[in-house]
């Protein structure tokens, strides 16, 4: 990698450099375990011009999403999320009717179905054959393509310009963030907006968020970055709220740039707080590389010394991140027995690169084991309520990030 995929600049700095790991999506079946795995660098670095973070992208949107492994209707409280998303936009926007919403890497409809069950127009463009497919089965017009400006041009020739258009964690996954930019510019109507939503690079540095740098995110964002990247396709930042979704994210509020007006005081604001932070010069990176390595070593630390104890631990969750956690650290079964998902499509598979195997999550409660690892960190209050049984025989739950800490009955951190 040598140029800044948004500004052309060859001034990159290194930020974090994880290795070689396998696509985190790329889920081994049984008869794969003897084949080779193929991994990929992993490094994060910003550019010092424009101030995008960003990792090669060495692995195309086409080799990941034709067929993919994340539905969003498994998390309760994403579902929840989208809907009071959903409900809010519409009244922000007066949203009737007559109105028409599309929404970009839809999944299988956990966002648009609460548009249709408002009665309002709507439509998904989703890349993946297969969760596309299960959102056209609950009842959510989708099409099955990526998003660039022929797209979205045809889109609207086809189905008439959007009142919003939805982009809701997509924004780091394409590697053209200017193609991409100007496809959602040739869906909105003239005078509509833009909702997009991303994790933010301020508390990914500053929690330690480092599990959420993977392949399918090729860039990582901070307001100031934003601003940039949606001007390259003709829209200019009106908005910004920020978000506890994903340990920290930003949700974007853009309009066409002739009728976008002056950006919020909120705006104004979050970027004083990203200037600060020293996210517009190196000083605010340098010691991220450090606190990653630290979070590693606590993990495993405590996975070493409780096999050395004879105390069972399995994980809970295989999610993305996981998987970046999962290989950074070198975790294989002899330290984490097994995962479980909510997912049965992982069901009877392996995490890519530590073939750790990926169970039902009814497994937990017949083995009762002495730790639960949360990997899908950032559902802290949804999985501590839901896990809430293993401490009906002295279970605890641990989660690695922001810190290692060890949660028991009443939700207490007992160890730090």
């Amino acid at each position: 990698m040598t140029r800044c995929r948004l500004c052309g600049s060859a001034t990159l700095a290194s930020v974090v450099d994880l290795g070689a790991t396998p696509p985190c999506e790329s889920f081994l079946a049984a008869d794969q375990l003897d084949q080779p795995e193929p991994a990929y660098p992993l490094h994060l670095r910003v550019c010092t011009d424009c101030w995008l973070a960003q990792i090669p992208p060495l692995i195309t949107p086409e080799e990941t999403f034709k067929e993919y492994a994340y539905f969003s209707s498994y998390s309760t409280s994403w579902v929840e999320h989208a809907r009071t998303f959903v409900a809010d936009a519409a009244e922000r926007l007066a949203l009737g009717p007559d109105a028409f919403v599309v929404e970009v890497a839809s999944n299988d409809g956990y966002l648009l179905r609460h548009v249709v069950d408002r009665g309002i127009r709507c439509l998904g463009i989703e890349p993946s054959v297969n969760v596309g497919a299960a959102a056209r089965d609950a009842g959510v017009p989708t099409v099955t393509e990526f998003l660039d400006p022929a797209t979205g041009s045809a889109v609207r020739a086809e189905h008439g310009p959007a009142d919003l258009v939805v982009a809701n964690n997509v924004y780091a996954h394409i590697p053209d963030v200017v193609g991409f930019t100007r496809g959602l510019r040739a869906l909105v109507a003239d005078d509509g907006w833009v909702s997009i939503e991303v994790q933010h690079l301020l508390t990914l540095i500053e929690e330690n968020q480092y599990d959420t740098i993977y392949h399918e995110h090729f860039q990582y964002y901070t307001v100031a970055s934003a601003i940039r990247a949606l001007a390259s396709g003709g829209l200019a930042l009106v908005d910004v709220e920020l978000l506890p979704t994903h340990g920290g994210s930003i949700r974007l509020w853009a309009r066409p740039a002739e009728v976008a007006g002056e950006p919020t005081a909120q705006v104004a604001d979050v970027l004083a707080r990203e200037k600060a932070a020293g996210l517009r010069e190196l000083s605010g990176y340098t010691q991220f590389s450090a606190r990653v390595a630290k979070v590693r070593r606590d993990l495993l630390t405590f996975l070493i010394e409780a096999a050395e104890r004879g105390k069972t631990v399995v994980g809970y969750g295989a999610p993305g991140k996981g998987n970046t956690l999962l290989n950074h650290c070198g975790i294989r079964p002899d330290l984490l027995s097994y995962t479980v998902d909510r997912n049965p499509y992982k069901h009877g598979r392996f995490t890519p690169g530590t073939r750790i195997p990926i169970l039902p999550p009814e497994r937990i409660a017949a083995d009762r084991p002495d730790y639960v690892l949360v990997l899908p960190w950032n559902l802290r209050e949804e999985l501590v309520e839901q896990l809430s049984f293993v401490h009906d025989w002295g279970g605890r739950l641990v989660f690695p990030i922001p810190e290692l800490s060890i949660v028991e009955a009443a939700s207490r951190k007992v160890t730090a």
